[in-house]
């Protein structure tokens, strides 16, 4: 049976002519066999990519006034990975020369960007810093100042019997020097043995307007700081000092109080127009 076409294989013929005993034939050349090119190293492009990345981190954190003490190391990272990647580049083991050179440029400005806001911000501190202390200074001086104030208010509220004290209202108040009292035979206040004495308080209206007083009875202190009773007799010489006090007028007050004996020999008056509003002004000196 024939052999199907594509089982068929095919055997060289040889011509009849050839002599077995004679040297083979030249055969078909033989092809030419080509190597492949030998694989192109891998690029070394991760400094450049480190470095831009790093100088964008550096900059953007330096211009951020809170975080520019942390943003002078990614700079300075940059610096150091673009003259790595730059010097890859110039040795053809990298390809992105472009990104190695903008890496140290950011990476350069974020350091001078670090540097400006490190002084600024020392510039800031210094003058907030300086400005806390002249405020302190400032308020340690007012506060000084109003507390000397106070003193010398509170200084100038105590005088001596028959010395004026003008209060803000405008009354200029007269505590004239004690003067002995002899009650009558009805008499309030007043224990046998005491000494009696007479309270002259004399107001002026000093300003352009007609001022009130409120509290128009002054309080005795004797000697030893107890409060004196006020004596109130039939006599009708008493007289307290009420309602208002024309500009340029004077109303006068004439009060009684007794002393204990042992403490008799000194007193101090207190007398405001207003106890709401202005604070009591002091009389002293002997009781005669």
């Amino acid at each position: 049976m024939p052999v199907p076409p594509g089982e068929q294989n095919p055997v060289a013929q040889e011509p009849a002519d050839r002599d077995p005993w004679g040297p083979p034939q030249a055969g078909p050349a033989a092809s030419h066999w080509h190597p492949y090119p030998a694989p192109m190293p891998q690029a070394r492009n991760g400094m450049g990519v480190t470095a831009l990345v790093l100088g964008i981190i550096g900059v953007v954190l330096g211009l951020a006034v809170v975080l520019f003490w942390v943003s002078w190391l990614p700079a300075l990272l940059a610096v150091v990975f673009g003259f790595v990647g730059l010097s890859h580049a110039r040795k053809g083991l990298a390809t992105n020369r472009a990104m190695a050179l903008a890496g140290v440029i950011l990476g350069g400005a974020g350091l001078l960007i670090s540097a400006g806001v490190g002084v600024f911000a020392a510039v800031v501190v210094k003058k907030t810093a300086d400005d806390v202390r002249a405020k302190a200074v400032e308020v340690k001086e007012s506060a000084a100042a109003e507390d000397e104030k106070k003193k010398a208010e509170e200084k100038a509220r105590h005088l001596s019997f028959g010395q004026s004290y003008t209060f803000g209202n405008g009354l200029k108040v007269t505590v004239a020097e004690l003067q002995p009292f002899t009650p009558d035979d009805y008499v309030f206040g007043h224990a046998k043995g005491n000494k009696a004495v007479e309270v002259t308080v004399t107001v002026v209206n000093t300003g352009t307007e007609r001022v009130s007083v409120e509290t128009g009875l002054p309080s005795v202190n004797d000697a030893k700081g107890a409060s004196a009773e006020l004596v109130i007799d039939g006599s009708g010489r008493q007289k307290v000092i009420t309602g208002y006090v024309l500009p340029g007028k004077e109303m006068v007050g004439k009060y009684a109080f007794s002393l204990p004996p042992d403490a008799a020999d000194k007193a101090e008056v207190e007398f405001s127009p207003d106890a709401k509003r202005w604070p009591d002004a002091y009389w002293s000196g002997p009781t005669s």
